[in-house]
């Protein structure tokens, strides 16, 4: 698993540890994890030059939670560096370790062919995944999120704020791949997908998610 601080990605967390299918997580990253649980793994990585994991000799499913926005990255080629390359490597890293799953939060929007720089590096990504090989590989595409990125002391993200407030105004009238949804909803529906799809690539819409429960 790689983002586990994140806003998606602390709920993925919470829901493989209390997931009785995996006996042992284990967390990549820039830095350690800071919570603690009998099954939980945690592993500092430079996500920038991974050539493998270290200190882990099987994996059975990957997740990966990564991403970031230009602003907080600072250009755009660092944040291609998080949003591609870093996904990218974790992902070959996971199926050299004998991962046949793979479960990554993309975003809404996402389109190798889009003018838009974001979408674009997130529909490159993608692709890129799908070249791997893995058995099955689900993908995430939410909307705007919904959760407290001050309690993870995450930079705002002004975007999502204004979402919440449209929803808050205009629910009924905005179409649900559009509404601002809950990162828990996005995890369940991650993990769900993952255990579900034994072959191909899936793809979850937000507003599908919005629907799990």
């Amino acid at each position: 698993m790689a983002g586990a601080t994140g806003l998606v990605g602390q709920e993925i967390l919470a829901a493989l540890l209390t997931d009785k299918r995996y006996t042992a997580v284990h967390c990549v990253g820039r830095r350690p994890v800071t919570i603690s649980h009998p099954k939980l793994f945690s592993h500092v990585l430079d996500l920038q030059n991974l050539s493998g994991l270290p200190g882990i000799d099987h994996v059975d499913d990957v997740f990966i939670a990564l991403g970031t926005t230009i602003k907080v990255a600072g250009s755009q080629a660092a944040f291609r560096a998080v949003d591609f390359a870093a996904v990218l490597a974790l992902a070959r890293a996971g199926k050299a370790a004998g991962a046949s799953k793979l479960g990554v939060v993309s975003a809404m929007g996402a389109n190798a062919a889009s003018a838009v720089f974001y979408n674009r590096v997130k529909g490159e990504m993608e692709q890129a995944l799908a070249q791997l090989g893995y058995r099955a590989l689900v993908i995430a595409r939410p909307s705007m999120l919904a959760g407290d990125r001050d309690a993870l002391d995450q930079a705002p993200r002004p975007a999502e704020k204004l979402g919440q407030l449209a929803m808050a105004l205009f629910k009924p009238l905005i179409p649900a791949n559009y509404r601002t949804i809950a990162a828990t909803r996005v995890a369940q529906a991650l993990l769900a997908a993952v255990r579900s799809t034994e072959q191909g690539t899936c793809v979850l819409l937000s507003g599908e998610m919005q629907m799990v429960r």
